[in-house]
């Protein structure tokens, strides 16, 4: 889900000095974080920043980052290394992304320090065992090796305290919408909804999204007339199992796979559906509430601080709440319209990208400056 912002003038010369040169490392190619990026790109670039993207090919081929104003280079150690040789500043996008650029810098020779920024865009509840031990090691060496720590939710700012960053901030990201004119007929047509009702899910198909408590609910839905159906764009290793539970246990649920056109389905739906166990600033949340479709999310992460009272929250892993909450919604059409009109209210005061990009550039033009 990704857009550009309404083209800004370019000074004749940015920041009165040659044009600053950044370096926007990805961990992976995570949707929130993806769209971000290209979003900070564009940005950036209108503004005379020269911007070098380092990211997983797969990320580039679905978000033109070259389309956006930057430089492409996929993220292998040696392009990485190479990039930041050349940056005056680093920023990184995820605690993966951060260690990675952190671990670049160090291997630098001596000379110039190249501040790096990281921004933390989301997480998961703490893992126990020698899991939960290695992962606060990990944090806590990108907490301490950034110049400045941006939280995408003030869970996030408060974390990366905790792990030692010296400077943490809130800066919640801008996701842009790519949604325009929709016509919900004929999407609801092509995936079997026309005179039954429709919820929509879009996220990977792992752990984390609570899929399997989502099929309980979808269970419960059977004896609902008319049957809803519930579809989910997105693809990942649970597929095999979701695909079994769909079959034996007939389920009304259609899989479709990973989906470039996620914000359609989302604004054909009837009620869309969060079942994560964590969540950060979700952008099917943000989809949803921008396109005034009533949301139910579990009550996880950064959700309630980015949904505010323009959702219907329930508890992660409760699939009888779950299942109620989407079903009242299904029978109620006033109550689907007031949360509706709540999430375009909702959605009008989060950061816009121009915000955001200023944001970001206030951040790199402070570091520029303490480093003169």
């Amino acid at each position: 889900m990704s857009s550009s912002p309404v083209p800004i003038p370019v000074p004749a010369q940015p920041y009165g000095r040659p044009p600053l040169r950044t370096v926007q490392v990805l961990g992976g190619a995570g949707a929130g974080s993806s769209a971000h990026v290209r979003s900070l790109t564009t940005g950036l670039a209108a503004r005379g920043v020269r911007v070098t993207v380092c990211a997983p090919v797969a990320a580039e081929g679905e978000y033109d980052f070259t389309g956006a104003g930057a430089e492409f280079t996929p993220d292998a150690v040696a392009a990485l290394r190479a990039a930041c040789a050349r940056a005056d500043l680093v920023h990184a996008h995820g605690v993966r992304a951060g260690l990675r650029a952190a671990l670049a810098l160090s291997g630098r020779r001596a000379g110039r320090r190249v501040p790096l920024v990281v921004t933390w865009h989301g997480g998961a509840p703490e893992p126990q065992g020698m899991l939960g031990r290695l992962s606060r090691l990990l944090e806590g060496r990108v907490a301490r090796a950034a110049a400045v720590v941006l939280g995408a939710s003030f869970d996030q700012v408060d974390l990366a305290r905790r792990r030692g960053a010296r400077d943490a901030r809130l800066a919640a990201p801008a996701v842009p919408s790519t949604a325009g004119a929709v016509d919900a007929d004929k999407t609801r047509a092509e995936l079997g909804a026309v005179d039954r009702p429709l919820v929509v899910a879009v996220g990977s198909l792992v752990p984390r999204r609570g899929y399997s408590v989502l099929m309980d609910a979808a269970r419960a839905w059977r004896v609902m007339e008319p049957l809803p159906l519930l579809v989910i764009a997105g693809e990942g290793p649970l597929r095999p199992e979701l695909t079994r539970r769909i079959e034996e246990e007939g389920l009304p649920v259609r899989l479709l796979g990973r989906r470039p056109d996620a914000d359609r389905l989302l604004a054909a739906a009837d009620v869309a559906v969060l079942p994560s166990r964590w969540e950060g600033r979700s952008p099917l949340a943000q989809e949803a509430l921008r396109a005034g479709v009533a949301l139910v999310a579990t009550e996880v992460g950064a959700v309630p601080e980015l949904v505010g009272d323009a959702a219907v929250l329930v508890p992660y892993g409760d699939s009888g709440a779950l299942a109620g909450a989407v079903a009242a919604l299904l029978a109620d059409p006033g109550r689907r319209a007031e949360l509706g009109e709540a999430g375009r209210a909702q959605a009008a005061t989060w950061p816009s990208e121009d915000e955001t990009v200023a944001q970001v550039l206030a951040v790199y033009d402070e570091l520029m400056e303490r480093g003169r």
